[in-house]
């Protein structure tokens, strides 16, 4: 199975960039979207449920997406905040889930933080988890999210399933995750509270699956919109695809697609048997 996830900052304005093309040629099974900033209602039918019978008949699709009628179409699973234009998380899969839930609390619910999809014994999780803001001026409400996903997560593992944490989790968790760690150490997604988290996490029974094989720095996911960030390589690696312990050996490939452009962030990959 292979799954990706893209903060997409807009799934409106990424339409307009290409999102669909790129989602029917992208060879995933499932797709988590985060920061859809939309309703359901405000969606075009090519981003509710993508299918190349909507594409140009002579443009060509990426062999590995193609299905053995020569057709790709995706479900979209969505959970929008209350709040329009704010946040918001999707899944797209080409087999429709078993279940599809919410992480269940309202305060997180009401801005669509979690879609959770259920594949067999395998719950794929596209998570936003909340930028601690300014000051940390969210960031009680960003840990009550962290430990409630937490909770979730470990929820699901005693009861049998192997769980896929994908999304913005807003946090570069060690120095070597973000291009300027001493400037930053004050500053949103960088806080001690939320590395603390991090580390608690990936201490108790689940693992970030890019660090399997990847130990380097200078690997981001996030660059500002500002001062040419991304162009220069200043950047964040705050999009993770987490898995629990008993699951990692499973994991084929963990990787950034970091050449993947039309929002702020870029994709994350990962593989498993």
């Amino acid at each position: 199975m292979k799954i990706i996830s893209w903060n997409v900052n807009g799934l409106r304005a990424v339409e307009k960039k290409g999102f669909t093309d790129w989602l029917l040629n992208c060879g995933a099974d499932v797709v988590c979207i985060q920061e859809t900033k939309a309703q359901e209602s405000d969606l075009s039918p090519s981003l509710l449920n993508p299918s190349s019978k909507n594409n140009d008949e002579d443009e060509p699709l990426f062999a590995g997406a193609l299905s053995d009628s020569g057709e790709v179409s995706y479900a979209g699973h969505f959970s929008s905040a209350v709040k329009k234009g704010y946040s918001g998380t999707a899944v797209y899969s080409r087999t429709e889930p078993d279940k599809l839930e919410t992480l269940g609390i309202k305060e997180f619910d009401d801005e669509g933080r979690t879609v959770i999809a259920y594949f067999g014994k395998t719950a794929v999780i596209s998570a936003y988890f909340p930028n601690s803001q300014e000051g940390g001026a969210r960031l009680s409400y960003k840990l009550a999210f962290c430990d409630a996903i937490f909770k979730k997560c470990t929820a699901l593992v005693n009861e049998g399933y192997n769980i896929v944490l994908c999304g913005d989790y807003n946090i570069a968790h060690t120095a070597i995750d973000l291009a300027n760690p001493k400037s930053n150490e004050k500053n949103a997604g960088y806080l001690p509270e939320e590395r603390d988290w991090m580390t608690f996490f990936t201490s108790n029974g689940f693992t970030d699956t890019f660090r399997m094989f990847n130990k380097e720095g200078g690997n981001y996911t996030w660059w500002s919109y500002r001062f040419n960030a991304r162009a220069k390589d200043i950047g964040w690696r705050i999009d993770y695809c987490c898995v629990n312990d008993s699951f990692a050996p499973k994991v084929k490939q963990s990787v950034i697609l970091k050449d993947i452009t039309g929002s702020d962030h870029c994709p994350v990959l990962i593989e498993v048997e």
